[in-house]
Parts: structure tokens; sequence; C-alpha cells
């Protein structure tokens, strides 16, 4: 069997004489090697060991050569390998000798196979779904849509009221955590959120969906001259600074377009656990500075504080 995998495109005679070329080619640059140790030796005239050293050198030489062009001959008859593997020259990788300390062929091959079965399944999964009929009659659809609970709406363009309401549940949710609303623009909602004395969040959303996020100090101005509210400059502390480029990567996590209210949930309870920013140690490295700053990431699934570098 594994003849039989090796034979399209390689000539397996000539393979099996280039590796003994090969062995040949390394004995012949050990000997080259020992010769240069050995330097001069075993004769009594400084002549005659020099003349001796320049022979044998130029032997080992010219057998490097010869086992060198004999390679390279049987480097052209072997032939090429066939391309048809899925993986292309990642093969390559099962020749790392150190196998048990870097096994990343073997992963590899696992990791393709999986992702063939997903896509199989994937397929069949859809098939079935595809068959399976939606449709309710009209006596059905009159009996039991009183029964029924008020569907959310899931569309991009929300009633004002169903979000002010979302919004109202969250701020009763955290109590150390105060949500302004306003709509300076229309229906497009600003929220102003006060993390007890901390830091503040101006958080713009479009209908139930936030657009943008930039964290100030507590004791920063986030306000314009004309008494709105500044989306645009950022804070003067790095260490908010931080804190709104992970704000901003939190936003590319909570994707749930089907469940926006869930998203702006999640979202407010990963905001909330910085309210210990400058209390909370680093759970890897236990110090609570780093380069003169606290830890800033909150882990998403655990809320845990690290510093930036930590996290990886």
């Amino acid at each position: 069997m594994a003849d039989g995998a090796l034979s399209p495109g390689v000539n397996l005679e000539a393979f099996s004489q280039a590796i003994a070329a090969i062995q040949a080619l390394r004995s012949s640059v050990t000997r080259v090697f020992d010769c240069l140790k050995d330097g001069m030796r075993n004769k009594e005239t400084l002549e005659g060991r020099e003349k001796g050293f320049v022979a044998a050198f130029q032997e080992s030489l010219h057998s490097v050569s010869r086992d060198l062009g004999e390679l390279e001959r049987l480097s052209n008859l072997v032939g090429k390998p066939s391309e048809n593997h899925p993986l292309h020259n990642s093969g390559l990788l099962s020749l790392d000798p150190v196998q048990d300390k870097t096994p990343l062929y073997s992963q590899l091959l696992q990791a393709y196979k999986w992702s063939n079965k997903l896509q199989y399944h994937a397929g069949l999964a859809s098939g079935l779904l595809n068959q399976q009929s939606l449709k309710r009659s009209a006596n059905q659809m009159g009996v039991s849509a009183k029964r029924r609970p008020k569907a959310q709406p899931t569309t991009l363009v929300l009633p004002p009221q169903y979000v002010d309401d979302v919004i109202s549940r969250i701020d009763r949710m955290f109590p150390e955590m105060s949500i302004q609303l306003s709509r300076p623009n229309g229906t497009s909602a600003m929220l102003l959120v006060t993390l007890g004395k901390v830091l503040k969040v101006i958080v713009v959303m479009r209908s139930l969906f936030i657009d943008r996020t930039i964290v100030k100090g507590f004791n920063e101005n986030v306000y314009t001259e004309d008494g709105k509210l500044d989306i645009w400059s950022k804070s003067n502390y790095q260490v908010f600074q931080k804190v709104t480029d992970h704000a901003t990567t939190a936003l590319l996590h909570y994707q749930l377009p089907q469940m926006p209210d869930v998203v702006v949930r999640s979202f407010m309870t990963w905001l909330r656990s910085y309210i210990k920013l400058f209390q909370a140690p680093c759970q890897r490295c236990g110090k609570f500075l780093q380069d003169g700053l606290p830890p800033t990431w909150r882990d998403f699934r655990t809320l845990e504080a690290f510093h930036d570098t930590c996290r990886q």
C-alpha cells in the first residue's frame, strides 16, 4: 500500500539510489572535515607533511565532487511527486524530526478530516431542513395566535419605544452602572454609561445595534462646547484609550443579528467588569501594573482581568 501511494510520478529505484548517494556524500564531507581536523601529521619533515596534507585534502574534495555529481544525476531520475494531495506542500511538515514536540502534520491531517466531515454533515443537515414544511393552516394560525408570546422584532429598524425598554431593563440590572439615553439626531440613540467612579462610556447606536464606543475617565469632559456628547475625541489617558480599543474588539465578538437585545446586554455585562479596573490584578502574572498600566483586557467568557501582553 505504501509503494502504491508513492509510485505516481516517482522512480522508486532511483529514489533508493539517491538515498544511498546522500549517505556517500555525507561520508565524503565528513572525511574532508576529518582531514582539516587532523592537519599535517605523521611526517618527519615539514615539506613531507605539507605534501601529504595537500594530497589527502585534494582526494577528499574529489570524492565530494564525485558524490555530488552522482546525486545530481539521480535527482533528475527520481521524478516529480504528484501534486494531487489535498494538503499540497504541507506534507513537508511530516519530515520534522521532533514530532513529539511539534506534531503539526498530524494535527493538520486531523483538522482537514474534521473539516471534510463537517462540510458533509452540514450538507446533509441543509437538505433535511429544506425538506421540512413550515406552513400552517389558517385555522391553526387563528387558534394559536393569541396564546403565542409576542415575537421580538428582528429587523434593522426597531421602534424607539422597544429600544428604550431594552435600555431601561439593562439599566435596572446593574445598580453600579447608570445609563442616560438621548436622541440628538433623530431616532438613533446615544448612551452615556457611567460605571461607578471609574469611567464613562459613550455608546453610539443605530436602532439597537452598537456602532461605536468611546471610553473616557470619570473626571474627563464628555461634552462638546454646544452641549452634545463628544463622539470623536479620544481620552487623554492611555489606559482609557486601551479600554476603548478592547471595547471595539468586544463589539466584533458579541454579534447576534437575530437577537440584538442579547448583544447589548452581553456587551454591558462585559463593560461592567471594569468596575475594578484599578483594583483587580492580572490573572496570569499576578501584578497590578505592567508598563505603568493596570490590566485593561477582560476575557469575553470569564470576564477575568489580564494585561494586554499577558492575554496571549
